[in-house]
C-alpha cells in the first residue's frame, strides 16, 4: 500500500534492504533538517542466496531476518509514516520475494516497499546531494551495489538523467569469483560484462555532461581507501590507483590474501567484483577522478519521507508531469476527484477506508484515470493501466503502481475481480475504492459544470446504496441509463448497486 506522508514525527527512520548490506539510519527531525542519531549496517547477502530458478533460499531469509530483528529494536514504538524500508535488487529478482516481505514485515512492524531502479536511482541522488557541498554544475553520481548499479546525473538538488543497470558486486563475485580465485581471464571476464552493461546508457550520460564525480557506495569508499593505503590518493577514485590496484589484485590470486587498509575482512570476498566494474566505469565514461559521499540510499529515503511532511512530495510533480504528457483533461480530472472523496467520507466507516493510502489512491486514480485515451479510445482503461504499471514514477514503489494501474483498470466496463483478489484482504478494499472512483466518473459522465444534485452513499458489505433526489434521475435519463448499466456490471462481481 502507498507510504501516507508523515505527521510532525520527530523521530524518523530509514531501513534499505540492499542486494549486498541492509543499512538503517535513525534520524531526527527539525526544522526541514534531519540529524542522525544511529547508523547501522550489516553484511546479508541477499543476492547470493538468489538461485537459478530466481529463487531467494531459506538460508538467505534467515541472514536477512536475524538481521532485522536487531534494526527492529530501535524502531520499536516508531508509529506507521515514521519509518519507510525499501528493498532493492536482490527483492526486485527474487520470484518469492513475498514470502521474505510478509515474515519482514510481521517483524519490523511496517510496510516493505520494492522500489524500481530508476527509483533507487533517484534516492541515491537525493542522499549524496544533500550530503556533499551544493555546487552549481553537473555532477555523475555511481553507486555499485550488490546486484544492480545506478547512475544519475543532476545538477543541486535535481536528478536529470537516472539509469541502473544489472551488474553489481554480488551478482558478478557469483558468476566470476564464486571459488575466491582471482585470474587475469576471470577478471577480464568481470570488466567485459560490465563494459557491455555500460554500453547501453554512456553515451545518455555523456550528452548531459558533468563537472565532478562522486561515488557513493560501501565499494567505492572501499576502492578509494586501498589507493589511499597504496600512497595513490586521499580517498578519492583514479585511474593510477586503480591500475595499481588491478596488478596487486591478480599478484595475490586469491581474496582471502587481500589485507590492505581500506578494504574490511567481510568485503574481501566481493572486492574483486566491484574493482571490474569500478575500473569498468572510469574507462566507458573517461573519468579522472571520482570522489565520495557518506549519503546514498538510505539518507535520500530520509529526506524523501521529510519532503513528504513539508508538503514536497514527488509524487505530486510525478503524476502532473504524467497528466501534462498524456494530455488529461484537467477539469474533469478535479470534477472525479472532488466527487470520489466526497463518496469516501460518506463510507469511510462503513467500509474501513480510514487510512491515509485509502484517499491518497482514490485521488491519484481520479486524475489519471484518462491517460490511456492519448493512445486510443477503445479500452483506453487497459492502455491506462498499462501505462501506469510500466512508466517510471518517481517516488513511487512498484506497489503503489500496480494498485493504481488496477484501479485505472477497472474504473470502467468489466472488473477484473481475480486481480483484486491478490491483494489479499487489502483487495477487498482496492475494491471498494474502484467502486467509488467508478460511481464519480458516471456522475460526472456529462462533462461540464452544470449544477449537480447531492447523492446521499450508504455502504454495506458487498452494496453500495445511492439516493438521489427525488424525481432528478427521471429528468436526467441518460445519468439514469449509466447507473442502471453499473448496477450489472457489479453484479457480475457479487456486488449490489441499489438507486433510489
Amino acid at each position: 500500500m502507498p507510504q501516507a506522508a508523515p505527521k510532525s514525527f520527530s523521530l524518523i527512520a530509514a531501513i534499505d534492504l540492499g542486494s549486498n548490506s541492509f543499512h538503517m539510519v535513525l534520524a531526527k527531525a527539525e526544522h526541514g533538517e534531519v540529524r542522525i542519531l544511529e547508523r547501522l549496517g550489516e553484511k546479508v547477502q541477499l543476492a547470493a542466496g538468489i538461485d537459478d530458478e530466481r529463487l531467494l533460499s531459506e538460508e538467505a531469509m534467515l541472514r536477512g531476518l536475524d538481521c532485522l530483528s536487531r534494526f527492529a529494536q530501535l524502531i520499536q514504538g516508531l508509529p506507521q509514516g515514521a519509518v519507510r524500508i525499501v528493498g532493492t535488487n536482490a527483492l526486485r529478482e527474487a520470484r518469492n520475494r513475498g514470502e521474505f516481505i510478509r515474515r519482514a514485515e510481521a517483524l519490523l512492524g511496517h510496510q516493505v516497499e520494492v522500489i524500481s531502479g530508476r527509483e533507487e536511482a533517484r534516492l541515491i541522488y537525493l542522499g549524496v546531494s544533500h550530503s556533499i557541498a551544493d555546487t552549481p554544475g553537473k555532477r555523475l553520481v555511481a553507486d555499485i551495489g550488490g546486484g544492480s548499479t545506478e547512475f544519475i546525473v543532476g545538477q543541486r538538488f535535481e536528478p536529470l538523467l537516472r539509469e541502473s543497470l544489472q551488474m553489481g558486486c554480488v551478482s558478478f563475485t557469483q558468476r566470476y569469483f564464486k571459488d575466491g580465485k582471482i585470474t587475469a581471464a576471470r577478471y577480464a571476464q568481470a570488466y567485459t560484462a560490465a563494459r557491455l552493461e555500460l554500453m547501453t546508457i554512456e553515451q545518455g550520460l555523456q550528452r548531459l555532461g558533468w563537472q565532478e564525480a562522486v561515488g557513493a557506495s560501501g565499494t567505492l569508499r572501499a576502492v578509494g581507501l586501498a589507493i589511499k593505503a597504496g600512497g595513490l590518493g586521499n580517498g578519492e577514485i583514479n585511474p593510477e590507483g586503480l591500475a595499481w590496484l588491478k596488478r596487486k589484485l591478480l599478484k595475490l590470486g586469491e581474496v582471502d590474501k587481500l589485507d590492505l587498509d581500506g578494504i574490511k575482512p567481510d568485503r574481501r570476498q566481493i572486492f574483486p567484483a566491484g574493482l571490474a566494474i569500478a575500473e569498468a566505469i572510469f574507462d566507458a565514461l573517461d573519468l579522472q577522478r571520482m570522489d565520495h559521499s557518506e549519503g546514498a540510499l538510505r539518507e535520500g529515503v530520509l529526506y524523501d519521507l521529510l519532503g513528504r511532511h513539508h508538503h514536497e512530495d514527488v509524487r505530486e510533480r510525478t503524476l502532473s508531469a504524467l497528466m501534462e504528457r498524456y494530455h488529461v483533461d484537467l477539469q474533469q480530472a478535479a470534477r472525479v476527484e472532488a466527487k470520489a472523496l466526497s463518496a469516501l467520507e460518506q463510507v469511510t466507516a462503513a467500509w474501513q477506508l480510514d487510512d491515509d493510502w485509502h484517499r491518497d489512491l482514490l485521488q491519484w486514480a481520479s486524475r489519471v484515470h484518462e491517460i490511456g485515451l492519448d493512445i486510443a479510445h477503445y479500452q483506453y482503461h487497459k492502455h491506462g493501466a498499462y501505462l501506469i504499471e510500466h512508466s517510471d514514477l518517481p517516488g513511487f514503489s512498484r506497489q503503489d503502481q500496480l494498485m493504481l494501474a488496477l484501479l485505472v483498470r477497472g474504473h470502467r466496463r468489466n472488473i477484473p475481480k481475480d486481480r483484486f483478489a491478490e491483494f489479499g484482504e487489502e483487495g477487498i478494499k482496492l475494491l471498494r475504492l474502484c467502486v467509488l472512483l467508478r460511481f464519480a466518473i458516471l456522475f460526472h459522465h456529462i462533462r461540464g459544470a452544470q449544477e449537480m444534485p447531492k447523492v446521499q452513499l450508504e455502504g454495506g458489505p458487498q452494496s453500495l446504496d445511492l439516493s438521489f433526489p427525488a424525481g432528478w434521475l427521471e429528468l436526467n435519463p441518460l445519468t439514469q441509463a449509466d447507473f442502471a448499466q453499473e448496477a450489472e456490471w457489479l453484479k457480475r462481481i457479487g456486488f449490489t448497486l441499489t438507486i433510489r
